[in-house]
């Protein structure tokens, strides 16, 4: 809807179209006029992302939750076996979106671009469309073959011919029991779809539907030839104008039109681009008399437009991760995607004029989800109304009406070197209207295929959009073409285990760490610079590392008398989990350690099993980051050495449990893309306060002396990082070894302090064992409770910001920005180093008399507006 007008009004009125069905249809949905001998009008999609620009997270959520239907509709196993196949060009971002949704299948898209040294797995003829014919192109030609369910998704349903011969095609070579078509909008006719459900009778396969939306156009008689007239009358009027530039001209039986001011060559707007002066050919631009008045062509409407500075931004993209589906993306290449993204929208972000109001985001014909998934990123850093659109090779009609769709267009030639030869491209709204405004900045976003000269010519795409905004930023997204079958990109060997001295200061067989040595690359930032970048959403949490806390000689004094007052208490804890663990889970258990507050007690673990069992149990560390999962590299090594079934996860505390949730998720999802099975998510820990898991020592909220420090009761190893230009699709993640602490290293102290406790607790290990195994210790989620009303008593409205507990407290004193510390009343010789760390840094320490844990800790509501969250990133308050 413009200002209430219905897009399609324009069309509808003239040609007596209607459209019959969802009351959401005109929402989802407006009208345009193309040449075309087939089919006159043009349904246009408002969430497709391809004519009209929109808001990324509502055309990508629109295919996301279609995604997530077909999952519901075929259920995990059938899921975990399907193939999504999307169409060129308009529904290739959709297609992904889609994939995305349901979250266990490789997506493919067909294409119009021959890829030298691909052979085609198959093809089929898109009757309707300007240009037919489509190839299949995968990487693998296995991603066809199999009898999973195939998904099908298109932007709209019209007849259902071309997924008739889609599925013809293809199930006479790669034959399966069943389909499922996904659409926006289902526009088929009461017959149309009785022909496809003949069709699955006749396959013997079932054929499922899901769409937004659904209907049907009602045609009045000869629509298709008033239609033809209709638009050769503007182009008409078009040519008129080219030829009078400052008259006025009547179209057939209308009134007079004025001509915008001629605007820069190779603007591709006015006389010289033939149909582009339809921008102005609007009835509804003429005054309450008939009067003319100019349409705008730009975001100056009565002035010739300015040409605009173009820059090129570099991505960095992730070196061998496809563009897109052209050759198969796979739920890996997701996660890759999704690591990488949030740096690449900080270099946009950055790249874009401070003052720019409203961004563009372009994409570029097939290449739609790469340039979406950047739109979403930057749609949640920047301050400026950012929208996304792609260049497209359908003509379309323009006309400057607010009921009407396609209300200008820029001209360009072909930049990809067709196949099929040189030819015209079109950009739709990306000029300002006489209802719209223009955009400030503009981002061209295509791959290397089509940096081309022509990009670049004065006639070219950049400076077409040079005379529409006054930033114009290329980024080029490197076109991935699969290796020659005859020599298979084989990943490299996984390395062994990182272990003391080397790495890390414990003994060698204390532990081996599934990392790599990051050591000599400097990722320290201050705390409030790095605190602000990640708050903003321009940079992930484990792209970089707080500088290294040095402790004072009064807080490692702190340090020392909380080791020798809790030691016992601690071994206590560490016999019980790891009891149970033996108990319950397996006789040799594989000790996980999430690096890197696990791993001290990983170590204890494996020393009490060796104390009280004589079992020597191997033990990892392995890097698990917030909204980012699991290191799968380091599940593959596991997998590869170990029975799964015997992996536990081993972490130091919980808190809200978000890191138990994402264990499970990521676990699950590597299963599902691996086709591995075996590893239990639950994670055993020594003090589970939050109430969150079953396998635990304790439940109380106690001081941890691990907490109390970082790298240096850790083995001097860092936080685990995970950024793109370090961390390849074949590497674990990576962490520092901080060689230079090693004066003020208490890591093996610590060990051997709670170690030497062992002997005395063994009855009290055996007794808590014992009530804990008979006991009830299903999780309540108690904790996460509590975050909840204490977010809300204190106006924080986000369960984000809240850190409950003596270690998560500690963490935020350590890293974050805190606001203030929240102290149950009574507690003592606990919060001592908590008090000292808050006074050192003019943090106030609230005594609350009703606290479920010992103390929680609240960020800064400073930050707040992008704080970090559960997934590692911005969240807003």
């Amino acid at each position: 809807m413009n200002n209430g007008v219905w897009s399609g009004t324009w069309v509808a009125e003239r040609l007596g179209l209607e459209l019959v069905g969802d009351t959401k249809l005109t929402d989802l949905l407006g009208l345009a006029l193309r040449r075309n001998p087939k089919r006159a009008h043009l349904l246009v999609s408002n969430v497709l992302g391809k004519h009209v620009p929109q808001a990324p997270s509502v055309v990508y959520g629109y295919g996301f939750a279609l995604g997530r239907r077909v999952r519901e509709l075929l259920g995990t196993e059938e899921a975990r076996a399907a193939v999504v196949l999307g169409y060129a060009e308009t529904a290739t971002g959709l297609g992904h979106s889609v994939a995305d949704g349901i979250g266990l299948a490789p997506y493919l898209h067909s294409t119009r671009r021959p890829v030298a040294g691909v052979a085609a797995a198959g093809g089929f003829e898109e009757a309707h469309s300007h240009a037919t014919s489509h190839l299949l192109l995968p990487e693998d030609p296995e991603l066809l073959v199999g009898d999973g369910p195939l998904v099908l998704v298109d932007d709209e349903f019209s007849t259902g011919n071309t997924v008739l011969n889609t599925i013809r095609d293809l199930h006479e070579r790669y034959p399966r029991r069943r389909y499922v078509v996904v659409a926006l909008v289902d526009m088929r006719s009461a017959a149309d779809s009785g022909r496809l459900e003949d069709f699955a009778r006749e396959i013997g396969a079932r054929v499922d539907l899901v769409a937004a939306a659904s209907g049907t156009v009602s045609l009045p008689e000869g629509v298709l030839e008033k239609g033809q007239a209709l638009v050769a009358q503007y182009e008409t009027a078009g040519s008129r104008l080219s030829a009078a530039p400052s008259g006025l001209v009547a179209p057939r039986g209308g009134a007079a039109y004025q001509h915008s001011p001629a605007p820069l060559k190779g603007s591709g707007v006015g006389a010289e681009a033939d149909l582009n002066v339809e921008a102005n050919l609007s009835p509804h631009s003429l005054g309450a008399r008939g009067t003319a008045r100019p349409a705008p062509t730009g975001p100056h409407p009565t002035t010739e437009p300015l040409p605009g500075r173009i820059d090129r931004v570099e991505l960095c993209w992730p070196r061998g991760l496809p563009d897109g589906g052209r050759h198969g993306f796979t739920p890996a290449h997701r996660a890759r995607l999704e690591n990488a993204l949030p740096a690449m929208a900080a270099r946009l972000a950055e790249a874009i004029p401070a003052e720019a109001r409203r961004v563009l985001i372009l994409g570029f014909e097939e290449l739609m989800y790469a340039p979406l998934r950047l739109a979403r990123e930057l749609e949640q850093v920047a301050d400026a109304e950012v929208r996304y659109s792609t260049t497209t090779r359908s003509p379309v009609l323009a006309v400057d009406d607010p009921g009407y769709a396609i209300r200008n267009r820029i001209v360009f030639p072909a930049h990809d070197t067709p196949a099929d030869g040189p030819g015209e491209r079109y950009a739709y709204n990306v000029a300002a209207s006489t209802s719209t405004p223009g955009f400030d900045a503009v981002v061209a976003v295509v791959d290397s295929t089509a940096d081309t000269p022509e990009l670049h010519a004065p006639d070219g795409l950049l400076a077409q959009l040079a005379a529409h905004a006054s930033q114009i930023l290329l980024a080029v997204v490197p076109s991935y073409v699969p290796e020659p079958l005859y020599v298979p990109e084989r990943p490299p060997m996984l390395p062994e285990p990182l272990r003391g001295p080397a790495f890390s200061s414990y003994p060698p067989d204390e532990v081996g760490w599934l990392l790599q040595d990051l050591s000599d690359v400097t990722l320290e930032a201050p705390t409030e610079e790095r605190e602000e970048a990640i708050q903003s959403g321009g940079a992930h949490y484990a792209e970089s590392l707080p500088v290294e806390y040095q402790p004072s000689e009064q807080y490692q004094e702190l340090f020392q008398a909380a080791l020798k007052t809790s030691a016992t208490r601690i071994a206590q804890a560490v016999g019980a989990v790891t009891e149970i663990v033996l108990a319950e889970r397996s006789p040799r258990p594989v000790l996980v350690s999430l690096a890197r507050a696990g791993t001290p007690v990983g170590v204890l673990m494996r020393r009490w099993a060796q104390f009280r069992h004589g079992v020597d149990l191997p033990h990892y560390a392995v890097s698990i980051v917030r909204g980012r999962g699991i290191d799968v590299n380091a599940l593959r090594w596991l997998a590869a050495h170990h029975d799964p079934a015997d992996v536990v996860f081993v972490d130091g505390w919980t808190g809200k449990g978000a890191i138990t949730r994402e264990l499970t998720q990521a676990v699950r999802e590597f299963e599902a893309a691996e086709g591995v099975t075996g590893f239990d998510p639950e994670i055993a820990v020594l003090a589970d306060p939050g109430s969150c898991v079953r396998t635990y020592g304790t439940r109380a909220d106690f001081l941890i002396p691990s907490a109390c420090l970082n790298s240096t009761v850790s083995g001097l190893i860092s936080r685990t990082v995970l950024r793109s230009d370090l961390v390849g699709p074949h590497d674990f993640h990576g962490a520092k070894f901080y060689r230079e602490l090693a004066g003020a290293d208490v890591s093996v102290d610590f060990l051997d302090a709670v170690a030497a406790r062992f002997p005395e607790v063994t009855d009290a290990v055996d007794a808590q064992a014992k009530e804990l195994l008979s006991g009830d210790r299903t999780p309540t989620w108690e904790g996460w409770a509590a975050v909840e009303r204490i977010s809300e008593e204190y106006g924080i409205h986000d369960v984000n910001l809240v850190k409950p507990g003596v270690g998560e407290t500690t963490r935020v004193l350590l890293r974050r920005v805190p606001w203030k510390i929240l102290a149950r009343a009574g507690a003592g010789a606990d919060l001592d180093h908590v008090r000292l760390l808050a006074q050192q840094r003019g943090v106030p320490v609230e005594e609350v008399g009703e606290l479920p844990y010992t103390c929680v800790g609240l960020i800064h509501p400073r930050f707040t507006r992008g704080a970090t969250g559960a997934d590692g990133k911005a969240v807003a308050v």
